[in-house]
Formats: structure tokens, sequence, C-alpha cells
């Protein structure tokens, strides 16, 4: 069983794996920080971060901190050689005018259409939706990483969010320690399993109905980095 740690090292190289040669991806806060340790060296992808870096790197060392320098969760993290920093009209204008190939997003609720729910719980104090909503329908293609299940055991991949949503009907691709689940017009499809995961198990742990191919892949494993 892996630790919490690898579950999300897990989801984020998974992630990394969907990038291709040139595209700008931005990197949400949470889970999707990680993938900036797991892009593959043969691959150019420049990352984007929503508060005003192209270049974000991996997670800074311990001992080695840039309190200047941050990712989206707000750890202090590194940048590549020909990073650029800009100010937040430059950013968003990035986002907005189409610019993105992919964003990387957590999400509380991914439902079977591709809306999503990630900014708020009701009940619970927030400052706001963030730029989230302009990443969903700025960005060329949509990507959720989470955990496929809450705390309780409750699925996080529903039939239809019941949280207030922060895109509707955006998310392309939802990839978590179980599988990898395309969103299309037929509904959520099967691509990838987790090692020793089944296809049984993850329609179990799924609230939404999922369709099955005949050919499912395999996700990348950990120790494969």
């Amino acid at each position: 069983m892996m630790t919490k740690q690898e579950i999300r090292e897990f989801i984020a190289k998974n992630v990394a794996e969907e990038f291709e040669d040139g595209w700008l991806v931005n990197l949400g806060a949470g889970i999707p920080t990680h993938v900036a340790n797991h892009i593959p060296d043969d691959k150019l992808v420049m990352t984007h971060v929503e508060a005003g870096l192209i270049g974000c790197g991996p997670l800074a060392e311990r001992g080695h901190y840039d309190y200047t320098l941050v990712d989206a969760s707000t750890r202090p993290t590194t940048k590549t050689y020909d990073a650029v920093c800009f100010e937040s009209p430059m950013s968003f204008g990035i986002i907005r005018g189409g610019h993105l190939d992919v964003t990387v997003l957590g999400a509380l609720q991914v439902d079977q259409e591709g809306s999503m729910a990630n900014w708020i719980i009701p009940g619970k104090s927030l400052q706001g939706v963030g730029g989230a909503m302009d990443l969903c329908v700025g960005a060329k293609k949509v990507i959720v990483a989470m955990e496929h299940t809450t705390k309780d055991g409750k699925s996080k991949i529903v039939k239809k969010c019941d949280m207030p949503l922060t895109c509707f009907k955006e998310v392309n691709t939802i990839i978590t320690e179980l599988a990898i689940l395309d969103v299309t017009d037929h509904g959520l499809q099967l691509r990838a399993l987790a090692p020793g995961i089944s296809a049984e198990e993850v329609q179990k742990k799924t609230e939404a109905e999922i369709i099955i191919p005949e050919t499912i892949q395999h996700m990348v494993e950990l120790q494969e980095d």
C-alpha cells in the first residue's frame, strides 16, 4: 500500500506522462505542484504558475529555500535556467488568451460530464474561486489530478456535482491513484489502471458509471522514475 506522499507522487508522475514536447502547462495547487518533479528529461515542457512564472522547476530542497519564489501552493520552488517572471496581468493574459496547452488542477468533485468543483466546501470559509475558473476555460486541455475518494471513502467522481462549480463541462481527463479516465461524449471512459487495480474495483469506488473498453492501458509505476 502506498503512503500518502507516494500516492501524490504516483498521480503526479502519470500526469507528467500526458505532456507533449513543446507544451506550455499550468500547474495548480495541491497534487499538481508535484508534477514538475516528474517531467521526463526528453521532453521540452514549459511550466506556468498563475502568480507569474514560466519555468517552474522541482520543489526546493530544505536549506535552499527562496521565499520570493513559490509555486501555486505557496511552497518554495526552483526555476529553470530559462525561467521568466512577470506581473499578474500578463499571467492572466496568457491564461485567458488561450496560450496554455493544458492546465492541471486539483478537485473536490468531478462529474461524468466534465464539470468540476474545487474551490469551496459548503459551510466552510474560503477566500474565493481564484484563477481556476479562468484556467478551465482558457487552457486547451484540463486535467484533474486528485485522490479517487474522500477521507471517508466517498467517491469524488460523481454523476452530478453537488458542490459550487468551478467550471461546466470543461474537464478532459481525470487522473487518480486508481485509474486514468477520459471524459467523452458518451461518458467517462477508463483508459488506464494502476498496478494491481481492476476495472471492477474502480467502478465500485466510483459513483459515476464508467465505460470499460476491451483494451486498457497500465499507469506508469512510481519506481520507474
